[in-house]
């Protein structure tokens, strides 16, 4: 990040980006530094995180129950706010899809104690209660098959009845991909134009009557109106599309725009395909603000392929890690990161980047302690 500063193409973007990812570097410096934190004091730090997940969770539930009964208005108990408007279960400045990876954490840890109270047992069904009011359908998928994953391979019971967890596992696969309905609602995603989508609105307050861009138009129309709109899934698709685009006609392969240094690109692709622009003076920004919404492009774009392979190794190890030491709550941890940096650019944000880190090192440390025999 800091030596793309010297080839970026806006150098003031990326030196002020720089301070925002400043944990990237100090946070595994601290824990380098500092007294290496034993397998207990792990336990204990991802305890008190849970709990205090719990106490957010109780917080925003009443929250939302007193806006309920203020606004009479269900929108109160899902997903997260839109701009400055007074609805959602979690403020848009916290985002829905951060705060699932966050809860989804915690819920883990609850689920996978070896002795569970009762207590424990509500801590887990108002954790995954949460998470589908707040209604990433990314995450919910993750966290269903890692539960799943949990159930099968890694519990106590799994272990007698590998085999035939196995093939039950792998028939519910089966299933899950071969129901007629779910074929069908990607199918007329990809193919066709309805507001209906598997993810959220791009931009907020979408008026009636307009396109909705299908997947398969994101990819392949030669330009588009101000009056198409895109749902997450075709937005993204987009994105993806103007990444490949753009890396191609700049000559950017092996070093990327800079750090934070893509909107200019970005932007000039949104005029050129004449997308909805917003309204000047207002929250509604349009799409030309959007950054690539998946860190492995976000990577790729501003750092270059050899800041993308630097991701992909570190996340590697963090997986790899994790079943070296047969930790499910830091295995689902890298799971989510991974199916998280499809849809996010997570760590161009701060709280993104803080709550990375920190895992990260607290969980693949554990790898660096020494054995009594050593010490």
């Amino acid at each position: 990040m800091v030596v793309s500063y010297f080839w970026s193409i806006d150098p003031k973007e990326t030196l002020s980006a720089l301070s925002k990812e400043l944990p990237l570097l100090l946070i595994p410096l601290g824990f380098f530094i500092f007294k290496p934190i034993s397998n207990e004091e792990n336990k204990k730090i991802i305890a008190y995180y849970s709990y205090v997940i719990v106490a957010f969770v109780v917080y925003f539930l009443i929250r939302a129950v007193v806006r309920y009964f203020i606004y009479h208005d269900s929108r109160m108990f899902f997903y997260h706010g839109e701009n400055d408007k007074d609805y959602g279960l979690v403020p848009k400045l916290l985002n829905a899809i951060h705060m699932s990876v966050f809860v989804a954490v915690a819920f883990f840890h609850f689920v996978t104690k070896e002795i569970k109270s009762k207590t424990d047992y509500c801590f887990s069904v108002l954790l995954v209660g949460f998470i589908l009011l707040l209604s990433s359908k990314n995450i919910i998928l993750i966290v269903v098959l890692l539960a799943l994953i949990n159930s099968f391979f890694f519990s106590k019971a799994a272990h007698k009845l590998r085999l035939r967890n196995l093939i039950i596992f792998g028939l519910l696969v089966v299933v899950l991909f071969s129901v007629g309905r779910i074929k069908e609602r990607f199918k007329v995603e990809f193919q066709t134009n309805t507001e209906k989508s598997l993810s959220a609105d791009v931009v907020e307050g979408v008026p009636a009557g307009v396109h909705y861009v299908s997947i398969k138009e994101a990819w392949t129309n030669p330009t588009f109106t101000p009056n198409d709109y895109f749902n997450g899934t075709a937005f993204r698709v987009y994105q993806f599309r103007i990444f490949t685009e753009l890396v191609r006609d700049n000559n950017v392969f092996f070093t990327g725009f800079g750090l934070n240094a893509s909107y200019p690109k970005i932007k000039e692709k949104a005029i050129q395909y004449n997308l909805y622009m917003g309204v000047e003076d207002n929250a509604d920004s349009g799409y030309q603000s959007k950054n690539f919404h998946n860190q492995y492009v976000q990577n790729f774009a501003e750092l270059g392929v050899f800041g993308f392979l630097l991701l992909l190794v570190m996340l590697f190890l963090n997986v790899n890690n994790a079943i070296k030491t047969k930790d499910f709550v830091h295995f689902a941890f890298a799971i989510l990161m991974i199916s998280l940096f499809l849809t996010e650019s997570f760590l161009w944000r701060q709280r993104g980047i803080v709550f990375f880190t920190v895992m990260y090192c607290l969980f693949n440390s554990q790898l660096f302690l020494k054995s009594p025999k050593e010490e």
